[in-house]
């Protein structure tokens, strides 16, 4: 009876491991999900005969069908170990390579990352990097071995762990670690004589969140600014995306062409992108679809000053969301030419409003910056009023109209990084203009990723301020990039200009910070501003005009708490351009 249960279980095993294909090679042997997978065979066949058994004439004792389910299941396991063991040992390179030309590497984070990182590293056959401790700030792992590797300590004990390993690089193994931890660890790996580099963010990663040697690099500036952890709810943002006519206006600018690479991943029925430059458009197909003949309706070459023009493009395409995302940026430019701000950021913004509200678009979201918050430049005043613009509209259109605000985006196309790295390749000197002046600064790829968000959980006429982190220094980044180039260049301080302010603020007085919905999304009221006035701006006053009509309209649109007297945003800047 007892060879005869032994018969039945192994035919049982065989039949049932076939549906799974358990010894058809659909797993790695010993691998998690093979064990898995096994386990749920073994138990499925041990059960069934344990049962049939028990109702039977039992045919044998009742406790030998599940002990020897155990049993076997115990061995398969312990054997399949065995292998995946001796597999990696065949995979190491010799001692003796290693330890020739290796560099000793401290791993910090002992979680998926750094295990999967040390995993590569020992089965890499140029045996490049030797990881020789572990290093976490976590106390549960302190007692963790990955590979034969140990958890030492935390960060605390990076210089005695690099001293007493002979250590010679620091691989930050963390890729969801904020831009505060690493700046942490790069002055402490300074400070250890050791070689910090990093994994890129979770969203950079190029094997789905798997990682490997190829992935580690050096630091960058983005490390050190932008590493904000970001949590989004996929399911509310592909729920008006996916499926929908999406329209992005300025698609070739550093913030529209990102737009376009993260909306076109949820499946979009149609995406329409626009700009006046026929390069951007160029350029962002390029990156999407991996060609650019510019001759599919995807892209669409137009100004947003031409009003008859973009109602007929509504009227044609239909679109159902639009990101208004063209504007003019650079704010000593503006403070020059105020009146192209009129027409582009005020005219423009209200010619692509009045067409969306005309041909029913279900969600407008118009691209906002910090520097409307408590304006005191041409650029800041101006997207005041866009934002009123977006207010007024709002109530008056059956969609959804809302404005997202916020701070300085790192590698966009004339930020202050770009140019301190153009000044340092030519030898500097870097120019700063302050020594205490301070920005909020976020990558592009989080912005958008919060703007996509922030799109789908506003409300009418509202809008939405992004959590940029704290405010860094001017002059710290200058230094850092510096630092990070390793040569020796000379920073020179220039004096705020026109318009600029010492620090850069979020919210405008009496702007409440509210985040119903998301942690990182602040929701605040804006007052309206009606499209009449607007429409009588005159762009070809003389420049002190056009400012000071600017700037009435701006600061009427300020909101205030009951008793609480508004601060003077001219007080904030510097000429303000008057």
């Amino acid at each position: 009876m007892l060879v005869f249960f032994a018969v039945v279980a192994t035919c049982g095993h065989l039949a049932l491991g076939s549906t799974f294909k358990l010894q058809q090679g659909r797993y790695q042997i010993g691998a998690l999900e093979e064990l898995m997978v096994l386990s749920l065979v073994a138990t499925t066949v041990g059960g069934a005969l344990t049962v049939a058994n028990l109702i039977g004439h039992r045919l044998v004792p009742g406790t030998v069908p599940p002990v020897a389910t155990i049993l076997a299941l115990l061995m398969m396991c312990w054997v399949r170990g065995f292998y995946r063991s001796a597999a990696d040992l065949d995979f190491r390179p010799a001692r003796g390579a290693v330890d020739a030309g290796a560099r000793r590497v401290i791993v910090f984070g002992a979680g998926n990352a750094g295990r999967q990182l040390i995993t590569s590293m020992l089965r890499d056959p140029a045996a490049a990097w030797r990881p020789v401790a572990l290093l976490d700030d976590d106390q549960s792992l302190r007692h963790r071995r990955i590979r034969g590797v140990r958890v030492l300590g935390g960060r605390e004990a990076l210089a005695d762990t690099a001293r007493r390993h002979e250590a010679d690089a620091l691989v930050i193994a963390i890729p969801s670690a904020r831009a505060d931890l690493v700046r942490e660890l790069q002055d402490l790996g300074l400070e250890a004589g050791v070689a910090v580099k990093v994994l890129p963010a979770t969203a950079e990663l190029m094997n789905a969140g798997r990682v490997e040697i190829s992935d580690i690099r050096d630091i960058e500036v983005t490390d050190l600014l932008g590493r904000h952890q970001i949590d989004t709810d996929i399911e509310a943002v592909a729920g008006y995306l996916t499926g929908k006519r999406v329209l992005v206006t300025g698609a070739g600018g550093s913030i529209g062409s990102e737009l376009c690479r993260q909306i076109a991943k949820f499946g979009p029925d149609e995406l329409i992108m626009l700009d006046r430059d026929e390069s951007a458009l160029h350029a962002v197909q390029l990156s999407i679809y991996g060609k650019a003949m510019l001759d599919s309706d995807d892209v669409v070459l137009a100004d947003i000053r031409d009003s008859l023009f973009i109602d007929t493009l509504f009227e044609q395409r239909k679109p159902h969301v639009v990101f208004h995302a063209a504007a003019l940026k650079h704010l000593p430019m503006l403070e020059q030419y105020p009146g192209e701000a009129i027409k582009t950021n005020v005219w423009g913004t209200l010619s692509i409003l009045e067409a969306a509200k005309a041909h029913g678009v279900e969600r407008f979201v118009n691209i906002s910056t910090d520097k409307a918050a408590n304006p005191c430049s041409v650029l800041g005043y101006s997207k005041r009023l866009a934002e009123g613009l977006t207010a007024a509209i709002a109530p008056q259109a059956d969609g959804t109209y809302l404005s997202v605000r916020f701070g300085n985006v790192l590698g966009s196309r004339g930020s202050v990084l770009t140019a301190f790295a153009a000044q340092i390749a030519n030898g500097g000197p870097v120019t700063v203009t302050d020594p205490s002046v301070t920005r909020y600064f976020m990558t592009v790829q989080e912005a958008v990723q919060l703007v996509i968000q922030a799109a789908a959980i506003g409300r009418d006429g509202e809008a939405l301020v992004l959590d940029m982190g704290e405010p860094v220094s001017i002059d710290g980044v200058a230094r850092q990039l510096i630092d990070l180039s390793g040569k020796d260049v000379e920073v020179v301080y220039t004096g705020l200009r026109e318009g600029e302010k010492m620090h850069e603020e979020l919210w405008g007085d009496g702007e409440p910070d509210l985040r119903p919905a998301h942690p990182l999304v602040s929701h605040t009221p804006v007052p309206a501003f009606a499209p009449t006035i607007a429409r009588e701006l005159d762009p070809w006053a003389s420049k002190r005009e056009v400012i000071a009509e600017f700037r009435k309209h701006a600061t009427s649109l300020s909101v205030r708490i009951p008793g609480q007297r508004a601060a003077s945003p001219a007080s904030q800047s510097v000429g303000a351009g008057a």
